[in-house]
């Protein structure tokens, strides 16, 4: 029976030579597979894992066998295959570190993804793209937009000036999300004004808020404005015959 033993290492290389040397063989007289991709982790620091291989000694035949360099390049394309469909290189250092950071994430969390960048108006967006990234998202983008932050922060570490802004979506969220709350600011409307009184909107971050007052500025019926404290601040609907006594109040129409 052919041996076979199990070798783990920084890489998948670096497991590779561990097995050879265990086994006293050349790397032309072994087949392998990997059981588990290194992970880097989240900062180097939490999910980090080892590369992990299978290592079987071949049965010794006339067949012709791959070389010593084949093997290795066959473990280097391992180690190297990357989820994202962008290359590093091509972005500015900034992009290169938020595409990192983002690789580092997925990684950690076991998570393929695609990664599309499209340089827009408000920075760069990133479009990502795979299966089960539910989880990216969290109740109504609450996850989307932590990661989004994070993003910021790694890719403009250290810059004082020429900051980029970093856009995270997640197969069209973002859209679909503006939509559902441009449908929402409207139905609210109408029953501010059926029952004559404010309607408040559940907490929502400074993006969301902005997309209900936009929604609503042409509204002659209604007023919008946030009230409340980060991060709990909320929109107010309320009809625009209530807006002296509102206003009075000290309420800002900010977002």
């Amino acid at each position: 029976m052919a041996e076979v033993i199990e070798a783990t290492g920084k890489t998948v290389e670096a497991a590779l030579r561990q097995a050879l040397e265990t086994l006293g063989a050349e790397a032309a007289d072994v087949e392998y597979e990997v059981l588990e991709k290194p992970s880097r982790g989240l900062f180097g620091l939490i999910g980090v894992k080892p590369a992990r291989i299978r290592v079987r000694k071949k049965a010794v035949s006339g067949a012709e066998t791959p070389s010593h360099q084949a093997v290795e390049e066959r473990a280097a394309a391992e180690e190297t295959q990357a989820s994202s469909a962008l290359d590093p290189g091509q972005a500015g250092d900034q992009v290169q570190r938020a595409i990192k950071f983002l690789q580092d994430v997925f990684s950690a969390m076991n998570l393929t993804v695609a990664l599309t960048r499209r340089d827009t108006e408000d920075g760069v967006l990133f479009c990502l793209d795979g299966e089960n990234l539910g989880v990216l998202i969290g109740k109504h983008g609450q996850t989307l937009d932590a990661l989004q932050y994070l993003t910021n922060l790694a890719a403009n570490r250290g810059i004082s000036e020429d900051r980029v802004r970093i856009v995270l979506d997640v197969e069209n969220y973002r859209s679909r999300r503006e939509e559902t709350l441009s449908r929402l600011a409207g139905h609210l409307a109408e029953k501010a004004c059926r029952i004559g009184q404010e309607v408040h909107l559940e907490p929502m971050n400074r993006h969301e808020r902005k997309i209900i007052h936009m929604a609503l500025q042409d509204n002659r019926r209604v007023i919008t404005y946030s009230a409340g404290d980060e991060p709990r601040r909320y929109v107010v609907i309320a009809p625009k015959r209530r807006r002296r006594r509102d206003f009075s109040r000290g309420e800002q129409q900010e977002y």
